[in-house]
């Protein structure tokens, strides 16, 4: 316990003199954008996103000063982005960004003026986000890498030439164009999610696998995105879509990823979307690691197709055998390997599969 404390003591004084550069650079860097110094700007903008070079932060505390440099950037981006007050092209201002001298600010830095530069519509979105998807690789760092993802995530989600979209009308690409970046955005950040499971001494493996598991929303967030692009149709989503989230999903062969995503891709899209392509969804579940709790993943579509049958029975594509379907899949499932239940949640989960298993298949 005493070891414990001092180690929090330890993470809170770290994050307090991170905190306490980042608000004094943010403070310089927001006298300089008041007064358009644009050069004072970036360099204090430089200063404040280099604390995030961190590696002594705990995933928790890492988030808390990722949030208070995020919540600073914006200043910088709104700058970039009012066109009375920035008198260079972004084009100019994009390719300048790029040579700041270390690689994290100089990413951020570059992902800030090109949410701005695709707002400003002086370039296709499309050709944009695929430049930024492929320099954000620069960074392989799991957790900085991580979070550098997340950020090219938050700042772009609403800049996409979705389908209807401002972007598509000027020429800015496509709802696919959209999709492929969301998805190499979410590949590049599962496998950085991953790769987190392997940096630290093995001691400390179940407390840094507990704050792995606590950064998961930041790879979930694309999928969350993709499952609200306008133009996906059900037809798009069954051929295009799944198949390469799914791929992605066994790839990785990482038990807490593959359950943690699986479970996501059930919350996140649709139930008719889930009808459409069940088969795809259970055929997937075969094919991941056997100490994944399956019994979760598959309570929870089955108590969403349940429900969404009893409220909307028409809605259930012709042809669709949802007992059959579950019945053949889950014959194969009870046959694979599996590591028993170590928690209380997944020994519960398993009971509660048990119980649930016939009443979904009458659905």
């Amino acid at each position: 316990m005493a070891a414990q404390r001092a180690m929090e003591q330890d993470q809170e004084r770290l994050l307090d003199e991170a905190s306490s550069i980042v608000k004094e650079q943010a403070f310089y860097m927001k006298r300089a954008i008041e007064s358009e110094n644009l050069r004072d700007s970036l360099k204090h903008a430089s200063n404040m996103v280099c604390e995030l070079r961190t590696s002594l932060l705990s995933p928790k505390n890492y988030y808390e000063l990722y949030m208070q440099v995020f919540h600073e950037l914006q200043h910088l981006y709104q700058y970039f982005s009012d066109p009375s007050r920035m008198t260079r092209k972004m084009s100019e201002l994009y390719e300048s960004v790029q040579h700041a001298g270390n690689i994290l600010p100089r990413l951020y830095l570059l992902t800030t003026v090109g949410a701005a530069y695709i707002k400003s519509k002086e370039a296709p979105a499309k050709d944009i986000l695929r430049d930024m998807t492929e320099l954000c690789k620069g960074v392989q760092h799991p957790m900085r890498g991580l979070f550098l993802r997340y950020y090219l995530t938050q700042m772009c989600k609403d800049k996409l030439p979705d389908a209807g979209s401002d972007f598509e009308k000027a020429g800015g690409g496509s709802m696919e164009d959209a999709f492929e970046f969301l998805l190499a955005n979410f590949t590049e950040s599962n496998r950085l999610w991953v790769r987190l499971q392997h940096q630290g001494p093995a001691k400390d493996k179940v407390r840094r696998e507990r704050e792995r598991h606590d950064l998961r929303v930041l790879v979930g967030a694309n999928l969350v995105r993709i499952s609200q692009l306008e133009g996906m149709s059900i037809d798009w989503y069954a051929t295009n879509a799944l198949p390469k989230i799914l791929e992605q999903v066994v790839a990785c062969k990482d038990a807490m990823a593959q359950q943690y995503l699986l479970d996501c891709v059930i919350q996140v899209f649709s139930d008719d979307f889930h009808l459409r392509t069940l088969d795809q969804l259970l055929g997937a579940c075969t094919k991941v690691q056997p100490n994944v709790d399956l019994k979760t993943v598959l309570v929870n579509l089955m108590n969403r197709l349940a429900n969404f049958v009893q409220n909307t029975p028409e809605g259930v594509p012709p042809g669709v055998d949802i007992f059959s379907l579950f019945k053949s899949y889950l014959g194969e499932l009870f046959e694979r390997p599996v590591n028993p239940p170590t928690s209380p949640s997944q020994r519960n989960a398993t009971q509660n599969f048990g119980m649930s298993g016939v009443g979904g298949a009458h659905m």
